[in-house]
C-alpha cells in the first residue's frame, strides 16, 4: 500500500508541476505581449508580434506543426482541397507583366479561350502591369458564379481581346493522367490526396477495367507530398479484403490513437501492381505504398522514399486561426515506423538528426520478408535516381525555357506528335544560338570545389606542386555557358519538350509522352510482364537496410 501510494503521489506532484509551469509561463507571455505594446520606443504591429510569438513557440518540435492566421486558411483549404473559386490557370510574371502559365483543360480560362502566353492587361479594368503574380491570383480568384473581366494581349496575334469570365469552383483532380503503357498495363499517377482523390482513384481504376485487357497495374506515386490520410486508407480498399488492418497511429493521449482498416468491398485483390516512389513521395503516399509492400501486395521500384511518419490536425484557437499540430505517429501493418528525423532529440546546435543506425528495427512483411523502420520506405526494386542539375533547373527557373518554347510554338504553329515529338538537332543548336546573350550566374559545385582547392593549396604551398592538374582539371570542365548546354542537353532537352507539348495537349499529354522515355516505368512494365519475377520477389526478396 505504501508504494503504491508513493506512485500515486509522485504522478499527482508530476502532473501538478505541470499544470503550474504551464500557467506560469502563460503568465509570462502574456506580461511580455502587454510590455512590448505599452513600452517599447516605437508602437509594435500586435498582429505581428503575435505571429512572432507563435512561430517561436512551433519552430522547435517539427516543420509540420504551425499557426495559421485567417488570411492563411484559403491557401490551406486548397491546399487540403484542391478547390477553390477561380478562372483555373496557372500565372507566371515576367517582367512587370503576368502572363497565362497553364490553363486546366476544361475550366473557365481554356473554355474562353485563354492559352498559354496570353499577357494579361486588366483585370476589371485595372491594369495589371507591375502588380505582381500574387495580387493578379488574388484578383482572378472569387466566389463561383461572380464575373471578372479581363484585356488580354493574345499570344499568337498580339491583338487585345475583352474577356468575361465566369468564375467557378475550380476541382483539382489529384489525378492527373491514366491509360495503358501497353496493351494490358494501365498506368495511373497520383499526384496529391486531396479531398475525394479516391473518387478518382476509383473511377480511373474502373475504366482501366472496362474492356477487360488490364493485365496488371501502375501506381506512380512519385514526387506525392501526401495530404489527408482517409484518403489513403479508401484507396487501399480498392486492393486488399475488407477488415484488413492498414495503417495506425499512436499518440500522448488516447485521442490521438487509432488503427484503421479498410470498410469496404475490394475492387481487385489479385491484380499484379507496382508501385514507383522516390525522395518526394511521403505522408499518405508512403502510407498506401508501404501498407501494400507490408502486406506483399504489390512490389515497389524506385528509390527510399521521403520518411515522414508524423500525423497532423488542425485545432481552432479563435478568431478563425488555427493551429496545425502533429498529435501522432503513424504504423505500417508490418509495425514499422518510417519516420526518418528525429525532431525530440536535437543536436547542441538546435539541429536535428536522422535516426541513426543502432535504432533502425527489422520488421516482417506478411509473407516474412525483412522490412525495417527509422528511414522512409525502401523499395523492392531499388532503381538510381535522376539527377537534374543546377544549371538546368536555373536555366528553368529564369524562365528561359519557356521563353523558348513560346518561339518555338510562334515558328511551328501545328501541333507536335503527342508520342514520338522529339527536338531536332537542328533545334538544339537554336535554342543555344537564344542562350547566348542570357545571363546566368551559375557555377557548378564542382567548380567550387576546384577554387577551394586552389585556394588552399596555394595557402598550405602545395600549389607549386598540383597547380598543373589543378588547372587541366578546370580547363577540362568547361564549367561555361556554352559547355553545360552542350553536357546537360538531355535534361534540357526534356523540359523544353514538355513545355511544348504542354502548349497543345496540356499536362495529360506532357505525362502520357513522358511515359515513353521513362526508365521506371520500363522497369515496371518489365516486372508486370513477368510473372516469375513479379512473385519471387513478393515471396522472397528483402529489403535493403539503408
Amino acid at each position: 500500500m505504501a508504494a503504491g501510494f508513493s506512485v500515486a503521489a509522485l504522478l499527482l506532484v508530476s502532473a501538478g508541476n505541470s499544470d503550474f509551469r504551464m500557467g506560469r509561463n502563460m503568465q509570462i507571455l502574456v506580461d511580455l505581449y502587454r510590455d512590448l505594446n505599452l513600452f517599447y520606443v516605437d508602437e509594435p504591429d500586435q498582429d505581428q508580434l503575435l505571429l512572432d510569438a507563435a512561430m517561436g513557440m512551433t519552430s522547435s518540435l517539427d516543420p509540420y506543426t504551425e499557426y495559421l492566421p485567417e488570411e492563411d486558411m484559403e491557401d490551406f483549404e486548397v491546399l487540403t482541397t484542391g478547390k477553390y473559386g477561380g478562372i483555373g490557370a496557372l500565372i507566371r510574371q515576367k517582367g512587370d507583366w503576368v502572363f497565362i502559365a497553364q490553363p486546366y483543360r476544361g475550366f473557365p480560362a481554356d473554355k474562353n479561350g485563354l492559352t498559354i502566353g496570353d499577357r494579361i492587361l486588366r483585370i476589371d479594368g485595372r491594369s495589371a502591369e507591375g502588380i505582381g503574380s500574387e495580387t493578379v491570383s488574388s484578383l482572378l480568384k472569387g466566389d463561383p458564379g461572380t464575373t471578372v473581366n479581363l484585356a488580354v494581349e493574345k499570344f499568337y496575334t498580339g491583338e487585345t481581346e475583352e474577356l468575361a469570365i465566369t468564375r467557378e469552383r475550380i476541382s483539382i483532380s489529384g489525378i492527373p493522367y491514366y491509360g495503358f503503357v501497353n496493351d494490358s498495363i494501365g498506368y495511373i499517377q497520383h499526384s496529391d490526396f486531396t479531398e475525394n482523390c479516391s473518387s478518382d482513384m476509383r473511377n480511373a481504376l474502373m475504366e482501366l477495367r472496362s474492356d477487360g485487357r488490364l493485365k496488371g497495374l501502375i501506381l506512380d506515386y512519385r514526387n506525392n507530398g501526401g495530404g489527408i490520410l482517409q484518403e489513403a486508407v479508401k484507396i487501399l480498399s480498392m486492393f486488399v479484403p475488407r477488415d484488413t488492418e492498414v495503417v495506425s497511429m499512436r499518440g500522448r493521449g488516447k485521442d490521438s490513437n487509432a488503427v484503421f482498416r479498410t470498410e469496404t468491398e475490394p475492387v481487385d485483390t489479385r491484380l499484379p501492381i507496382v508501385v514507383l516512389v522516390n525522395g518526394g513521395s511521403a505522408s499518405a503516399a508512403e502510407i498506401v505504398s508501404g501498407a501494400l509492400q507490408d502486406l506483399d501486395r504489390a512490389v515497389l521500384v524506385g528509390q527510399r522514399t521521403y520518411g515522414k511518419g508524423l500525423v497532423q490536425s488542425t485545432r481552432p484557437v479563435g478568431f478563425n486561426s488555427y493551429l496545425k499540430i502533429t498529435t501522432a505517429k503513424y504504423y505500417m501493418p508490418s509495425g514499422r515506423c518510417i519516420q526518418a528525423v528525429d525532431y525530440a532529440r536535437r543536436n547542441d546546435d538546435g539541429s536535428v538528426s536522422y535516426i541513426p543506425d543502432s535504432l533502425i528495427t527489422e520488421y516482417a512483411t506478411a509473407a516474412g520478408r525483412k522490412v525495417y523502420d527509422g528511414g522512409g520506405i525502401m523499395p523492392d526494386v531499388r532503381m538510381p535516381a535522376e539527377y537534374v542539375s543546377r544549371f538546368t533547373m536555373m536555366a528553368y527557373g529564369l524562365g528561359y525555357i519557356d521563353d523558348f518554347a513560346d518561339l518555338y510554338v510562334k515558328k511551328y504553329r501545328d501541333p507536335v506528335d503527342e508520342d514520338s515529338f522529339r527536338l531536332s538537332d537542328e533545334d538544339y543548336r537554336w535554342f543555344m544560338e537564344f542562350m547566348e546573350d542570357k545571363p546566368m550566374d551559375y557555377s557548378s559545385e564542382t567548380a567550387q570545389a576546384l577554387r577551394a582547392l586552389r585556394e588552399r593549396a596555394e595557402k598550405e604551398l602545395y600549389y607549386d606542386r598540383i597547380g598543373d592538374q589543378i588547372e587541366r582539371i578546370t580547363e577540362l570542365m568547361k564549367d561555361d555557358k556554352q559547355g553545360n548546354l552542350i553536357l546537360y542537353r538531355d535534361q534540357i532537352t526534356k523540359l523544353i519538350e514538355d513545355d511544348i507539348l504542354l502548349r497543345h495537349y496540356y499536362q495529360q499529354g506532357v505525362i502520357r509522352h513522358s511515359l515513353n522515355f521513362d526508365d521506371e516505368v520500363a522497369r515496371a512494365v518489365e516486372v508486370l510482364s513477368d510473372p516469375e519475377q513479379y512473385r519471387t520477389i513478393l515471396t522472397g526478396r528483402d529489403t535493403e537496410r539503408k
